[in-house]
């Protein structure tokens, strides 16, 4: 399982999607692990709401801005859910992958937690790097956190230059849009070269 699998990953605010959307643009085929986790947390509100309480449903729906503020507090809560999410997750990869794999062909699994978590057996990985002030910066952003909320996400991950000493490729997203797309072909041309 997962031989022609890479993991993408990096840190919250890095910009994984965007490189995501560009491998896809070049034609790879990507597993999204959080598109995954939202599809299971809006199928199965009421088990959350079970877990958790009513105040996080919304119009049958789960308020992740609400249940993120929950869990990213409270290390006990986030165990709860990741324990009750993660396999869940986990299988409905695993059911992509089975379809990717017999292709035979380099595909991305989009995994924000591959090295906090290790539940994949994948042997290569691409970081998105960006260095923590500018992930600081855009979470701010993109999402209207203080500072303070901002790092509270990012310190609930593994440090983004640790996570870039473990990576088989690095894509460095730390200027502009045009120069991540030149990082993104670089990588390509490596992995198509294998």
């Amino acid at each position: 399982m997962f031989q022609y699998a890479i993991a993408l990953t990096g840190g919250i605010a890095t910009g994984k999607s965007t490189v995501a959307s560009f491998f896809k643009m070049y034609g790879f085929l990507t597993i999204d692990a959080d598109k995954i986790a939202h599809n299971i947390l809006d199928n199965n509100y009421l088990n959350i709401k079970e877990l958790f309480g009513d105040q996080y449903i919304q119009n049958n729906k789960v308020n992740r801005a609400k249940l993120g503020n929950l869990i990213f507090n409270n290390q006990k809560q986030k165990q709860k859910l990741e324990e009750y999410i993660h396999p869940l997750i986990k299988q409905q990869i695993v059911n992509q992958a089975k379809n990717f794999e017999q292709q035979q062909i380099p595909y991305l699994i989009d995994l924000p937690l591959f090295f906090e978590k290790r539940n994949y057996d994948i042997k290569k990985s691409i970081v998105v790097y960006t260095p923590k002030d500018i992930q600081i910066k855009r979470l701010c952003k993109r999402e209207n956190y203080t500072e303070q909320e901002a790092l509270v996400r990012i310190n609930n991950q593994i440090d983004i230059e640790e996570k870039r000493k473990l990576a088989t490729y690095i894509i460095d997203n730390s200027h502009t849009l045009k120069e991540l797309h030149n990082e993104v072909l670089k990588v390509k041309q490596l992995i198509l070269q294998k």
